[in-house]
């Protein structure tokens, strides 16, 4: 049994190898990697069925290695290890996990024995292990009243890579409008009145700066969501601007 442990924090790392060869003595190989780089290079070589995961990482995030890893092997079993219950990750996670896939998703806070029951039913019983905390946050993302849709998550990161309408329109393939609309959207999910709608309170913030404010103190946009975003911002820039004479 071959386990790749990709965690930065030397006494995570420790403590997820000990659980990991307390779990299956003498019946387990654990290879670490201390970085996204090393997780993704680590993994095209030694092809681990099994993978413990943190969604913080230096040089690539946990979910830019999941992606990485999940492309060459779809059937790998992926446990997301993570101090943080940001609606930003869940939704990150749920995006790239490929049909079928076993895969769980445990909080740094669990008690040992959490941490056993979710490698146990990850790695040995195929079962997909999601914390009590990421359960509920995985219930509102598909509440079509409370959580925010994939639509009104794209223009909320536009929102905050600073994009126009206009430009949003242009990305999305929407009418200025049409993405109006879906901002307004976001607007009324976050609790915001815009000031040409309000009077008193409303009047005395910018209705964007105020809904990525919000955005980042409910979780559902961080930096590293907004770095991967950027990424694919200056894709897009590069295609959509016609190349500038010299």
């Amino acid at each position: 049994m071959l386990v790749m442990i990709a965690e930065n924090d030397g006494l995570h790392r420790s403590f997820a190898r000990r659980t990991v060869e307390q779990l299956w003595p003498g019946d387990v190989e654990v290879i670490e990697a201390g970085d996204g780089e090393d997780a993704i290079n680590l993994a095209a070589e030694r092809q681990p069925p099994h993978v413990v995961l943190d969604l913080q990482l230096p040089k690539a995030t946990g979910i830019e290695v999941a992606r990485a890893i999940w492309s060459r092997r779809a059937g790998t079993h992926i446990l997301f290890w993570s101090n943080f219950a940001d609606e930003a990750y869940v939704r990150g996670v749920a995006r790239i996990v490929p049909p079928g896939s076993v895969y769980g998703y445990v909080l740094k806070s669990a008690t040992e024995e959490g941490m056993r029951s979710a490698l146990r039913g990850v790695f040995r019983e195929g079962h997909c292990i999601i914390d009590r905390e990421i359960r509920g946050i995985q219930h509102r993302v598909q509440d079509r009243f409370e959580g925010i849709t994939d639509g009104e998550y794209e223009s909320l990161i536009d929102i905050a890579l600073g994009l126009t309408d206009r430009a949003i329109a242009a990305r999305r393939g929407l009418s200025i409008r049409g993405a109006q609309s879906r901002i307004k959207h976001v607007y009324d999910k976050l609790g915001i009145v815009p000031p040409e709608e309000g009077a008193g309170e409303a009047s005395v913030f910018n209705s964007r700066t105020r809904a990525i404010y919000l955005a980042m103190a409910r979780g559902l946009i961080n930096v590293d969501a907004l770095r991967r975003e950027q990424e694919q911002l200056d894709a897009w820039l590069a295609q959509a601007t016609p190349p500038q004479d010299q």
